[in-house]
């Protein structure tokens, strides 16, 4: 599968961490030290493709809890409610900055969700998303590329 995401490069990884994004479980992370391993693209635009893509797979999540109620995504999506009650607790407390951990597996679908069905502020979500995620794949990158060097 990865091969795929590779054949199509900065592409490959945006639309890769746009499947990440979203519900489906994918590691985006596997794809993007892939394709600095084996292709040597510029890590800055494949860090901006796959903060784009997977912010945009948030959104999607973030549209998809805005129309539909916390029992019909609970089922539709598998996410325990246990998980959806635990999200909404802190997005109610914190609002669209909970957006900034969206990165977390799992959780994060379901915080993107949250964040939907209680109508946070679409601008401080889209701006926390894309600050958490961000971080996480300059994370993923330079620890990659710091390891490579080491080797």
């Amino acid at each position: 599968m990865n091969d795929f995401f590779i054949e199509y490069g900065y592409w490959g990884m945006g639309m890769a961490s746009f499947l990440a994004g979203t519900f489906f479980p994918f590691s985006s992370e596997a794809v993007m030290i892939a394709l600095l391993a084996a292709s040597g693209m510029d890590p800055v635009l494949t860090v901006t493709s796959g903060t784009i893509g997977n912010v945009l797979g948030s959104m999607v999540n973030y549209y998809i809890g805005s129309f539909a109620s916390p029992r019909t995504i609970s089922r539709w999506f598998r996410i325990k409610p246990k998980h959806m009650e635990a999200a909404q607790k802190y997005v109610s407390k914190y609002g669209s900055w909970m957006g900034f951990f969206s990165f977390i597996p799992i959780l994060g679908t379901a915080i993107s969700i949250a964040l939907g069905v209680l109508r946070a502020n679409l601008w401080g979500t889209f701006l926390s998303t894309f600050l958490g995620k961000c971080l996480r794949y300059v994370f993923v990158a330079w620890s990659f590329l710091l390891c490579k060097e080491l080797m």
